[in-house]
């Protein structure tokens, strides 16, 4: 079992298979050039895959991998096989943007995929392709309804920003009520890569919105989920993740590896150390330790909820959300 320096049981681990993006959200990475990585920085599956075995040897049982846009690196359902393989009993999920899904996501699902979660900002055409700079939602679209045709349980991700979507939140929610989907909306983490002047909607606002047409009351929270979930009163569901508010990491049990071999014990601090020389020289004990070091300084809490602390430095496009 993994516990990290405040007592937390840590079982959940997040993969960053790439930093390479498609897109180019106004939330994320909106000026970051198109750039690769020198190959050689990046863990092989193969790699990764050493870790993994070590991981769930030492409690992890669930793995998501993400990117940036993780459908970008080739041989993605092997890797998933490889896991699903070792212990088929393992969570595996991925998150994407959904742009490239409609053609892999029945092989995704052969190789051991469970559950994917789903970028969608927006049903409106020029709305999405302005969030993500490009032309996007039907590409979008199809991957979302493909993903449910091949038997993925599907989780549609939202994030809500002022005077650019905030009019959709219901009708986004209504498309996901009727395709059976939940739907998540997200805070606006502040961060140094986005598009400057960007401003959010803290929950209690979607919360006002929602309320104009809808009768809801929150369920009690799950103790690992950094969802805060409603009900409907015909008990459909919707969460929103309000990472502004200290209880989002009160039950953490998240570890990130990023595709070059760093573990991150928080998405918003920039604490990380490397495993990559470790699982490259087969030094699996060696990897082992340095992630315990990482979950004994694992950070209390985040510091979204200080504004004081100002916007966090951490590429999302490097560590996934």
């Amino acid at each position: 079992m993994l516990i990290d320096g405040h007592g937390r049981k840590v079982d959940y681990l997040r993969i960053s298979v790439t930093e390479r993006c498609n897109f180019r959200c106004q939330y994320c990475m909106p000026e970051k050039p198109f750039s690769w990585v020198p190959k050689e920085n990046i863990l092989s599956f193969e790699d990764m895959f050493k870790f993994v075995k070590a991981s769930i040897d030492q409690g992890i049982k669930k793995v998501r991998l993400t990117g940036g846009e993780p459908l970008l690196r080739e041989d993605l359902d092997k890797f998933i096989g490889m896991i699903y393989n070792y212990d088929s009993n393992i969570d595996l999920a991925l998150t994407t943007n959904g742009f490239l899904l409609k053609n892999v996501a029945q092989r995704l699902k052969d190789a051991g995929l469970k559950r994917i979660n789903i970028s969608l900002d927006s049903l409106i055409a020029d709305k999405a392709a302005k969030i993500a700079q490009k032309d996007v939602l039907k590409d979008v679209l199809e991957g979302i309804f493909e993903a449910k045709k091949v038997g993925l349980h599907v989780k549609i991700n939202c994030v809500p920003i002022q005077n650019i979507n905030d009019n959709e939140i219901i009708s986004l929610l209504e498309f996901c009520k009727k395709e059976g989907f939940v739907i998540r909306f997200i805070e606006f983490m502040e961060n140094s890569y986005a598009k400057s002047g960007l401003k959010g909607l803290k929950s209690s606002k979607i919360q006002d919105i929602i309320s104009t047409k809808y009768h809801f009351k929150k369920i009690p929270r799950n103790s690992t989920s950094p969802a805060q979930y409603f009900a409907l009163d015909d008990g459909y569901e919707f969460g929103i993740i309000e990472p502004h508010l200290d209880d989002f990491c009160a039950s953490c049990n998240r570890i990130r590896l990023t595709a070059e071999g760093f573990l991150i014990p928080c998405l918003y601090f920039e604490d990380a150390m490397s495993i990559r020389d470790y699982v490259r020289n087969c030094d699996i004990d060696g990897a082992i330790e340095i992630l315990k070091k990482v979950l004994s300084n694992k950070p209390e809490k985040n510091k979204w909820s200080d504004e004081s602390e100002g916007d966090s430095s951490r590429a999302f496009y490097e560590t996934g959300g």
